[in-house]
């Protein structure tokens, strides 16, 4: 690479004189150490030459380039002859001074690596004061001060979601030596980005609702991206033919998904708001459970303000008594008042947050619990009366016999509590009676005008079959239970 610098200033400056031509020496002693006039003649014949030469390579600016046609090296080759020839010298002297000074101004200008080239070149150059160490640091600073603005634009970049933007900037900084250990952070937070938004895995978040800072929407856990196989084997105990054909789902976004089900309180901020009229209100019944008789019956006026057994239910219970498409409304609200893309799970995405991480029966194994880790029918819980349950998880036992209020037991691996007890929920594929030609990225199955959605998850009364992490089950879309409640997911 030619290094032409436009230098017209700086040689105003720096370069302008040069040191007049000596005269014809005058004649010298012969002696053993003495040149003869005839050796001196030759050797000026020379040196003359390669003097004009360097002049006119300073006043090109081809200061240490072109190699052996640059000033640089015209006046080396001319101290080389004649180690004491002055102008060679001071030449010499202007042009590590000129090398530095163009340097620094291509550090400024962003061509670190033209810098570096140049400052590799004025090595060959005696540095009797320590300026070129000086500067080096000088260019070092500047390429730092530039290395930390870029790294902060790229930040900025992958905020706002430009993240071909961040990409191109980020290979341009690999060229301009951004340390290793900052590029491979750099890349990670972008493809975090790609995946998660501006989230992490795990973490939790609460969006504000209508613009107003203090009303929050459901706390949400951000799902991280993945695979897994979706389905039971056919090995499984309890397992059922439309829990198959096992299938590979690659999740290649992470999403966030309600830490809970949607409670009481937060459906009733919901009709408050928009004087929603919920599928059972509108039939005018729905199911409870009769103490008594441990069956459930059909009861009028029951809707999502009561709980299971037909009470008044308390804010912070899993709603109940709702419908697909109450659930979807619900979600349709947050949509709207947030300006963010909530909407219900999918079922790839609903199995795929219950196992997190796991291929086993349960998402804590293949056997009951050995603690209380969820709502479920446990050979040590009794009813109100004192029933127990016929089929049960043997030697378990949680305190609940109904729906237990949210979140009162420990999280599964993801951070999300009674994915797989307390209330089945609903999601919003269509029901299909296998996964032939399920889709296989995590995306809902949804057809035109289908009438029954999937619900998933284990209930408080589920028995261990229909608690295992791949049951699955249809229902109509208007119809409501006493099992069945929602939680809410969100893109990000």
């Amino acid at each position: 690479m030619i290094f032409k610098v436009g230098l017209s200033a700086l040689l105003v400056t720096t370069l302008l004189a040069t040191p007049a031509r000596a005269q014809a020496g005058t004649e010298l002693e012969d002696s053993d150490s003495t040149p003869t006039i005839s050796q001196q003649r030759a050797r000026e014949a020379v040196v003359e030459p390669l003097l004009s030469q360097a002049d006119t390579a300073l006043v090109r600016g081809w200061l240490v380039t072109p190699v052996g046609r640059s000033a640089m090296d015209l006046y080396l080759a001319a101290l080389e002859l004649d180690p004491d020839n002055a102008e060679a010298r001071d030449g010499l002297s202007a042009v590590f001074q000129a090398t530095l000074e163009a340097a620094l101004l291509l550090a400024r200008e962003v061509d670190f690596e033209g810098a570096d080239a140049l400052l590799g070149r004025a090595d060959l150059m005696e540095d009797s004061n320590g300026s070129l160490s000086a500067t080096r640091e000088r260019i070092q600073r500047l390429r730092d001060d530039y290395l930390n603005r870029a790294e902060s634009d790229v930040r900025t970049l992958i905020s706002n979601g430009e993240f071909v933007r961040a990409e191109e900037q980020i290979t341009d900084l690999i060229a301009i030596g951004l340390p290793r250990e900052r590029l491979r952070e750099l890349r990670r937070e972008l493809s975090y980005a790609r995946v998660y938004g501006s989230f992490r895995p795990g973490q939790t978040l609460r969006d504000p609702l209508g613009g107003d800072p203090e009303t929050l929407g459901p706390t949400l856990v951000v799902i991280p991206s993945g695979q897994y196989m979706m389905g039971s084997p056919e090995s499984e105990a309890d397992r059922l033919d439309h829990e198959g054909p096992r299938h590979r789902v690659v999740m290649p976004q992470g999403f966030a998904l309600a830490k809970t089900e949607t409670t009481v309180s937060q459906f009733a901020q919901f009709v408050a708001a928009t004087g929603y009229v919920t599928d059972a209100e509108r039939a005018g019944w729905s199911r409870v459970y009769d103490v008594r008789s441990g069956r459930m019956s059909r009861r009028s006026g029951i809707s999502w303000r009561q709980d299971y057994r037909g009470d008044e239910a308390d804010p912070d219970l899993p709603v109940i008594h709702v419908s697909w498409r109450d659930a979807r409304a619900y979600a349709d609200w947050l949509a709207e008042l947030s300006g963010l893309d909530y909407r219900l799970p999918t079922e790839a995405e609903f199995e795929y947050a219950l196992r997190a991480g796991t291929q086993s029966a349960y998402w804590w194994g293949n056997a009951s619990p050995d603690s209380a880790i969820e709502n479920l029918t446990g050979e040590e819980d009794f009813s109100p009366n004192g029933a127990q349950w016929n089929v049960a998880f043997k030697g378990y036992g949680d305190d609940h016999w109904g729906p237990a209020p949210a979140a009162s037991y420990s999280t599964n691996p993801f951070g999300l509590h009674d994915m797989s007890g307390n209330v089945m929920e609903w999601v919003e594929d269509c029901w299909h009676d296998s996964f032939v030609r399920a889709p296989s990225d995590g995306s809902a199955w949804v057809n035109p005008g289908c009438r029954e959605r999937v619900i998933r998850g284990g209930s408080w009364s589920s028995t261990p079959g229909m608690s295992r992490s791949a049951y699955r089950l249809a229902g109509r879309e208007d119809s409501t239970d006493i099992r069945v409640g929602f939680r809410v997911a969100r893109d990000l």
